[in-house]
């Protein structure tokens, strides 16, 4: 059990690292969140192929074909995610990409018919309140940048949907590997055509470095780590679990990154999270 907490742990903090790591890579002169996207995506790419094919080396299967299916929620979450930092702090653009996440996941729930218990109900109106709370130009501290927060936004749809879409796969890690190297052709892609209209960009090779560790490591090791740890995992467990990346975010870019911590940002993490929590409380009906 030790060692179930230890490696769950492990993940929230590689999942949080993410925010960290791209919000301080676009603070480097000279890095934009196309490219920091790209380096990301070719770098998960050849982890998560690495050990998959390290994998198959002992436990072959089928390989799952490359198919937009995957790809295009994928590059939504990660140039969506990349875009948003450009100007949002780490915590609060894990706050919005955790609450848009939750919120996608909410709305499928309901298109696909599930009886929703008024406890659940509650809770993500809780939830949506905060994110509004949280965007609102009002209260103490700079206003948000809602064209960033909207880049988020749209990254947490992204995911939420890469999600949902892959909770049915057989080989979580093939079809993970297998997306992300699809994903990563069309960031290649769409780089070259950029090279060729513009030239080459010069990028800052302490953004580069971030943006590698990003993918190799906190994308790539994470996301294999998380698919051994999910089954050993109560549905409820898992979600609950991933309430404390965006308090790491929180913490950690306050900490690292010398962000600033308002009382309108603090309060409107608390009521996105205690929303999130109260739909996560109570019996779910199917």
């Amino acid at each position: 059990m030790m060692r179930l907490v230890l490696l769950t742990a492990v993940v929230m903090v590689a999942f949080a690292a993410n925010s960290l790591l791209n919000r301080a890579g676009l603070l480097q002169p000279g890095m934009g969140a196309a490219s920091f996207g790209t380096l990301r995506l070719a770098a998960g790419a050849l982890v998560l192929g690495a050990l998959w094919r390290l994998r198959a080396r002992h436990q072959p299967g089928p390989r799952p074909a490359i198919g937009m299916r995957g790809v295009v929620p994928l590059l939504l979450y990660i140039y969506g995610f990349s875009a948003a930092y450009g100007a949002l702090d780490a915590g609060l653009g894990a706050l919005v990409l955790f609450g848009c996440v939750q919120l996608t996941m909410f709305i499928a729930a309901i298109a696909q018919g599930e009886a929703l218990t008024p406890r659940r109900l509650l809770g993500a109106a809780v939830a949506f309140g905060g994110l509004v709370l949280l965007l609102a130009p009002v209260g103490d501290g700079a206003a948000i940048s809602l064209p960033h927060a909207a880049a988020m936004a749209v990254a947490g749809f992204g995911w939420g949907l890469y999600s949902l879409l892959g909770r049915g796969a057989p080989d979580p890690l093939a079809s993970t590997a297998t997306n992300f190297m699809g994903a990563a052709l069309v960031g290649l892609a769409g780089s070259a055509v950029l090279a060729l209209w513009q030239g080459l960009p010069t990028l800052p090779p302490a953004a580069v470095a971030l943006a590698v560790l990003s993918g190799a490591v906190t994308s790539g090791l994470g996301y294999a780590l998380w698919y051994q740890v999910l089954p050993q995992l109560r549905a409820s467990t898992a979600a609950i679990a991933q309430l404390s990346v965006p308090v790491i975010a929180v913490l950690a870019g306050a900490a690292l990154l010398g962000e600033a911590l308002s009382a309108k940002a603090l309060l409107a993490a608390g009521v996105v999270l205690g929303g999130v929590l109260l739909s996560l409380s109570g019996p779910r009906h199917s």
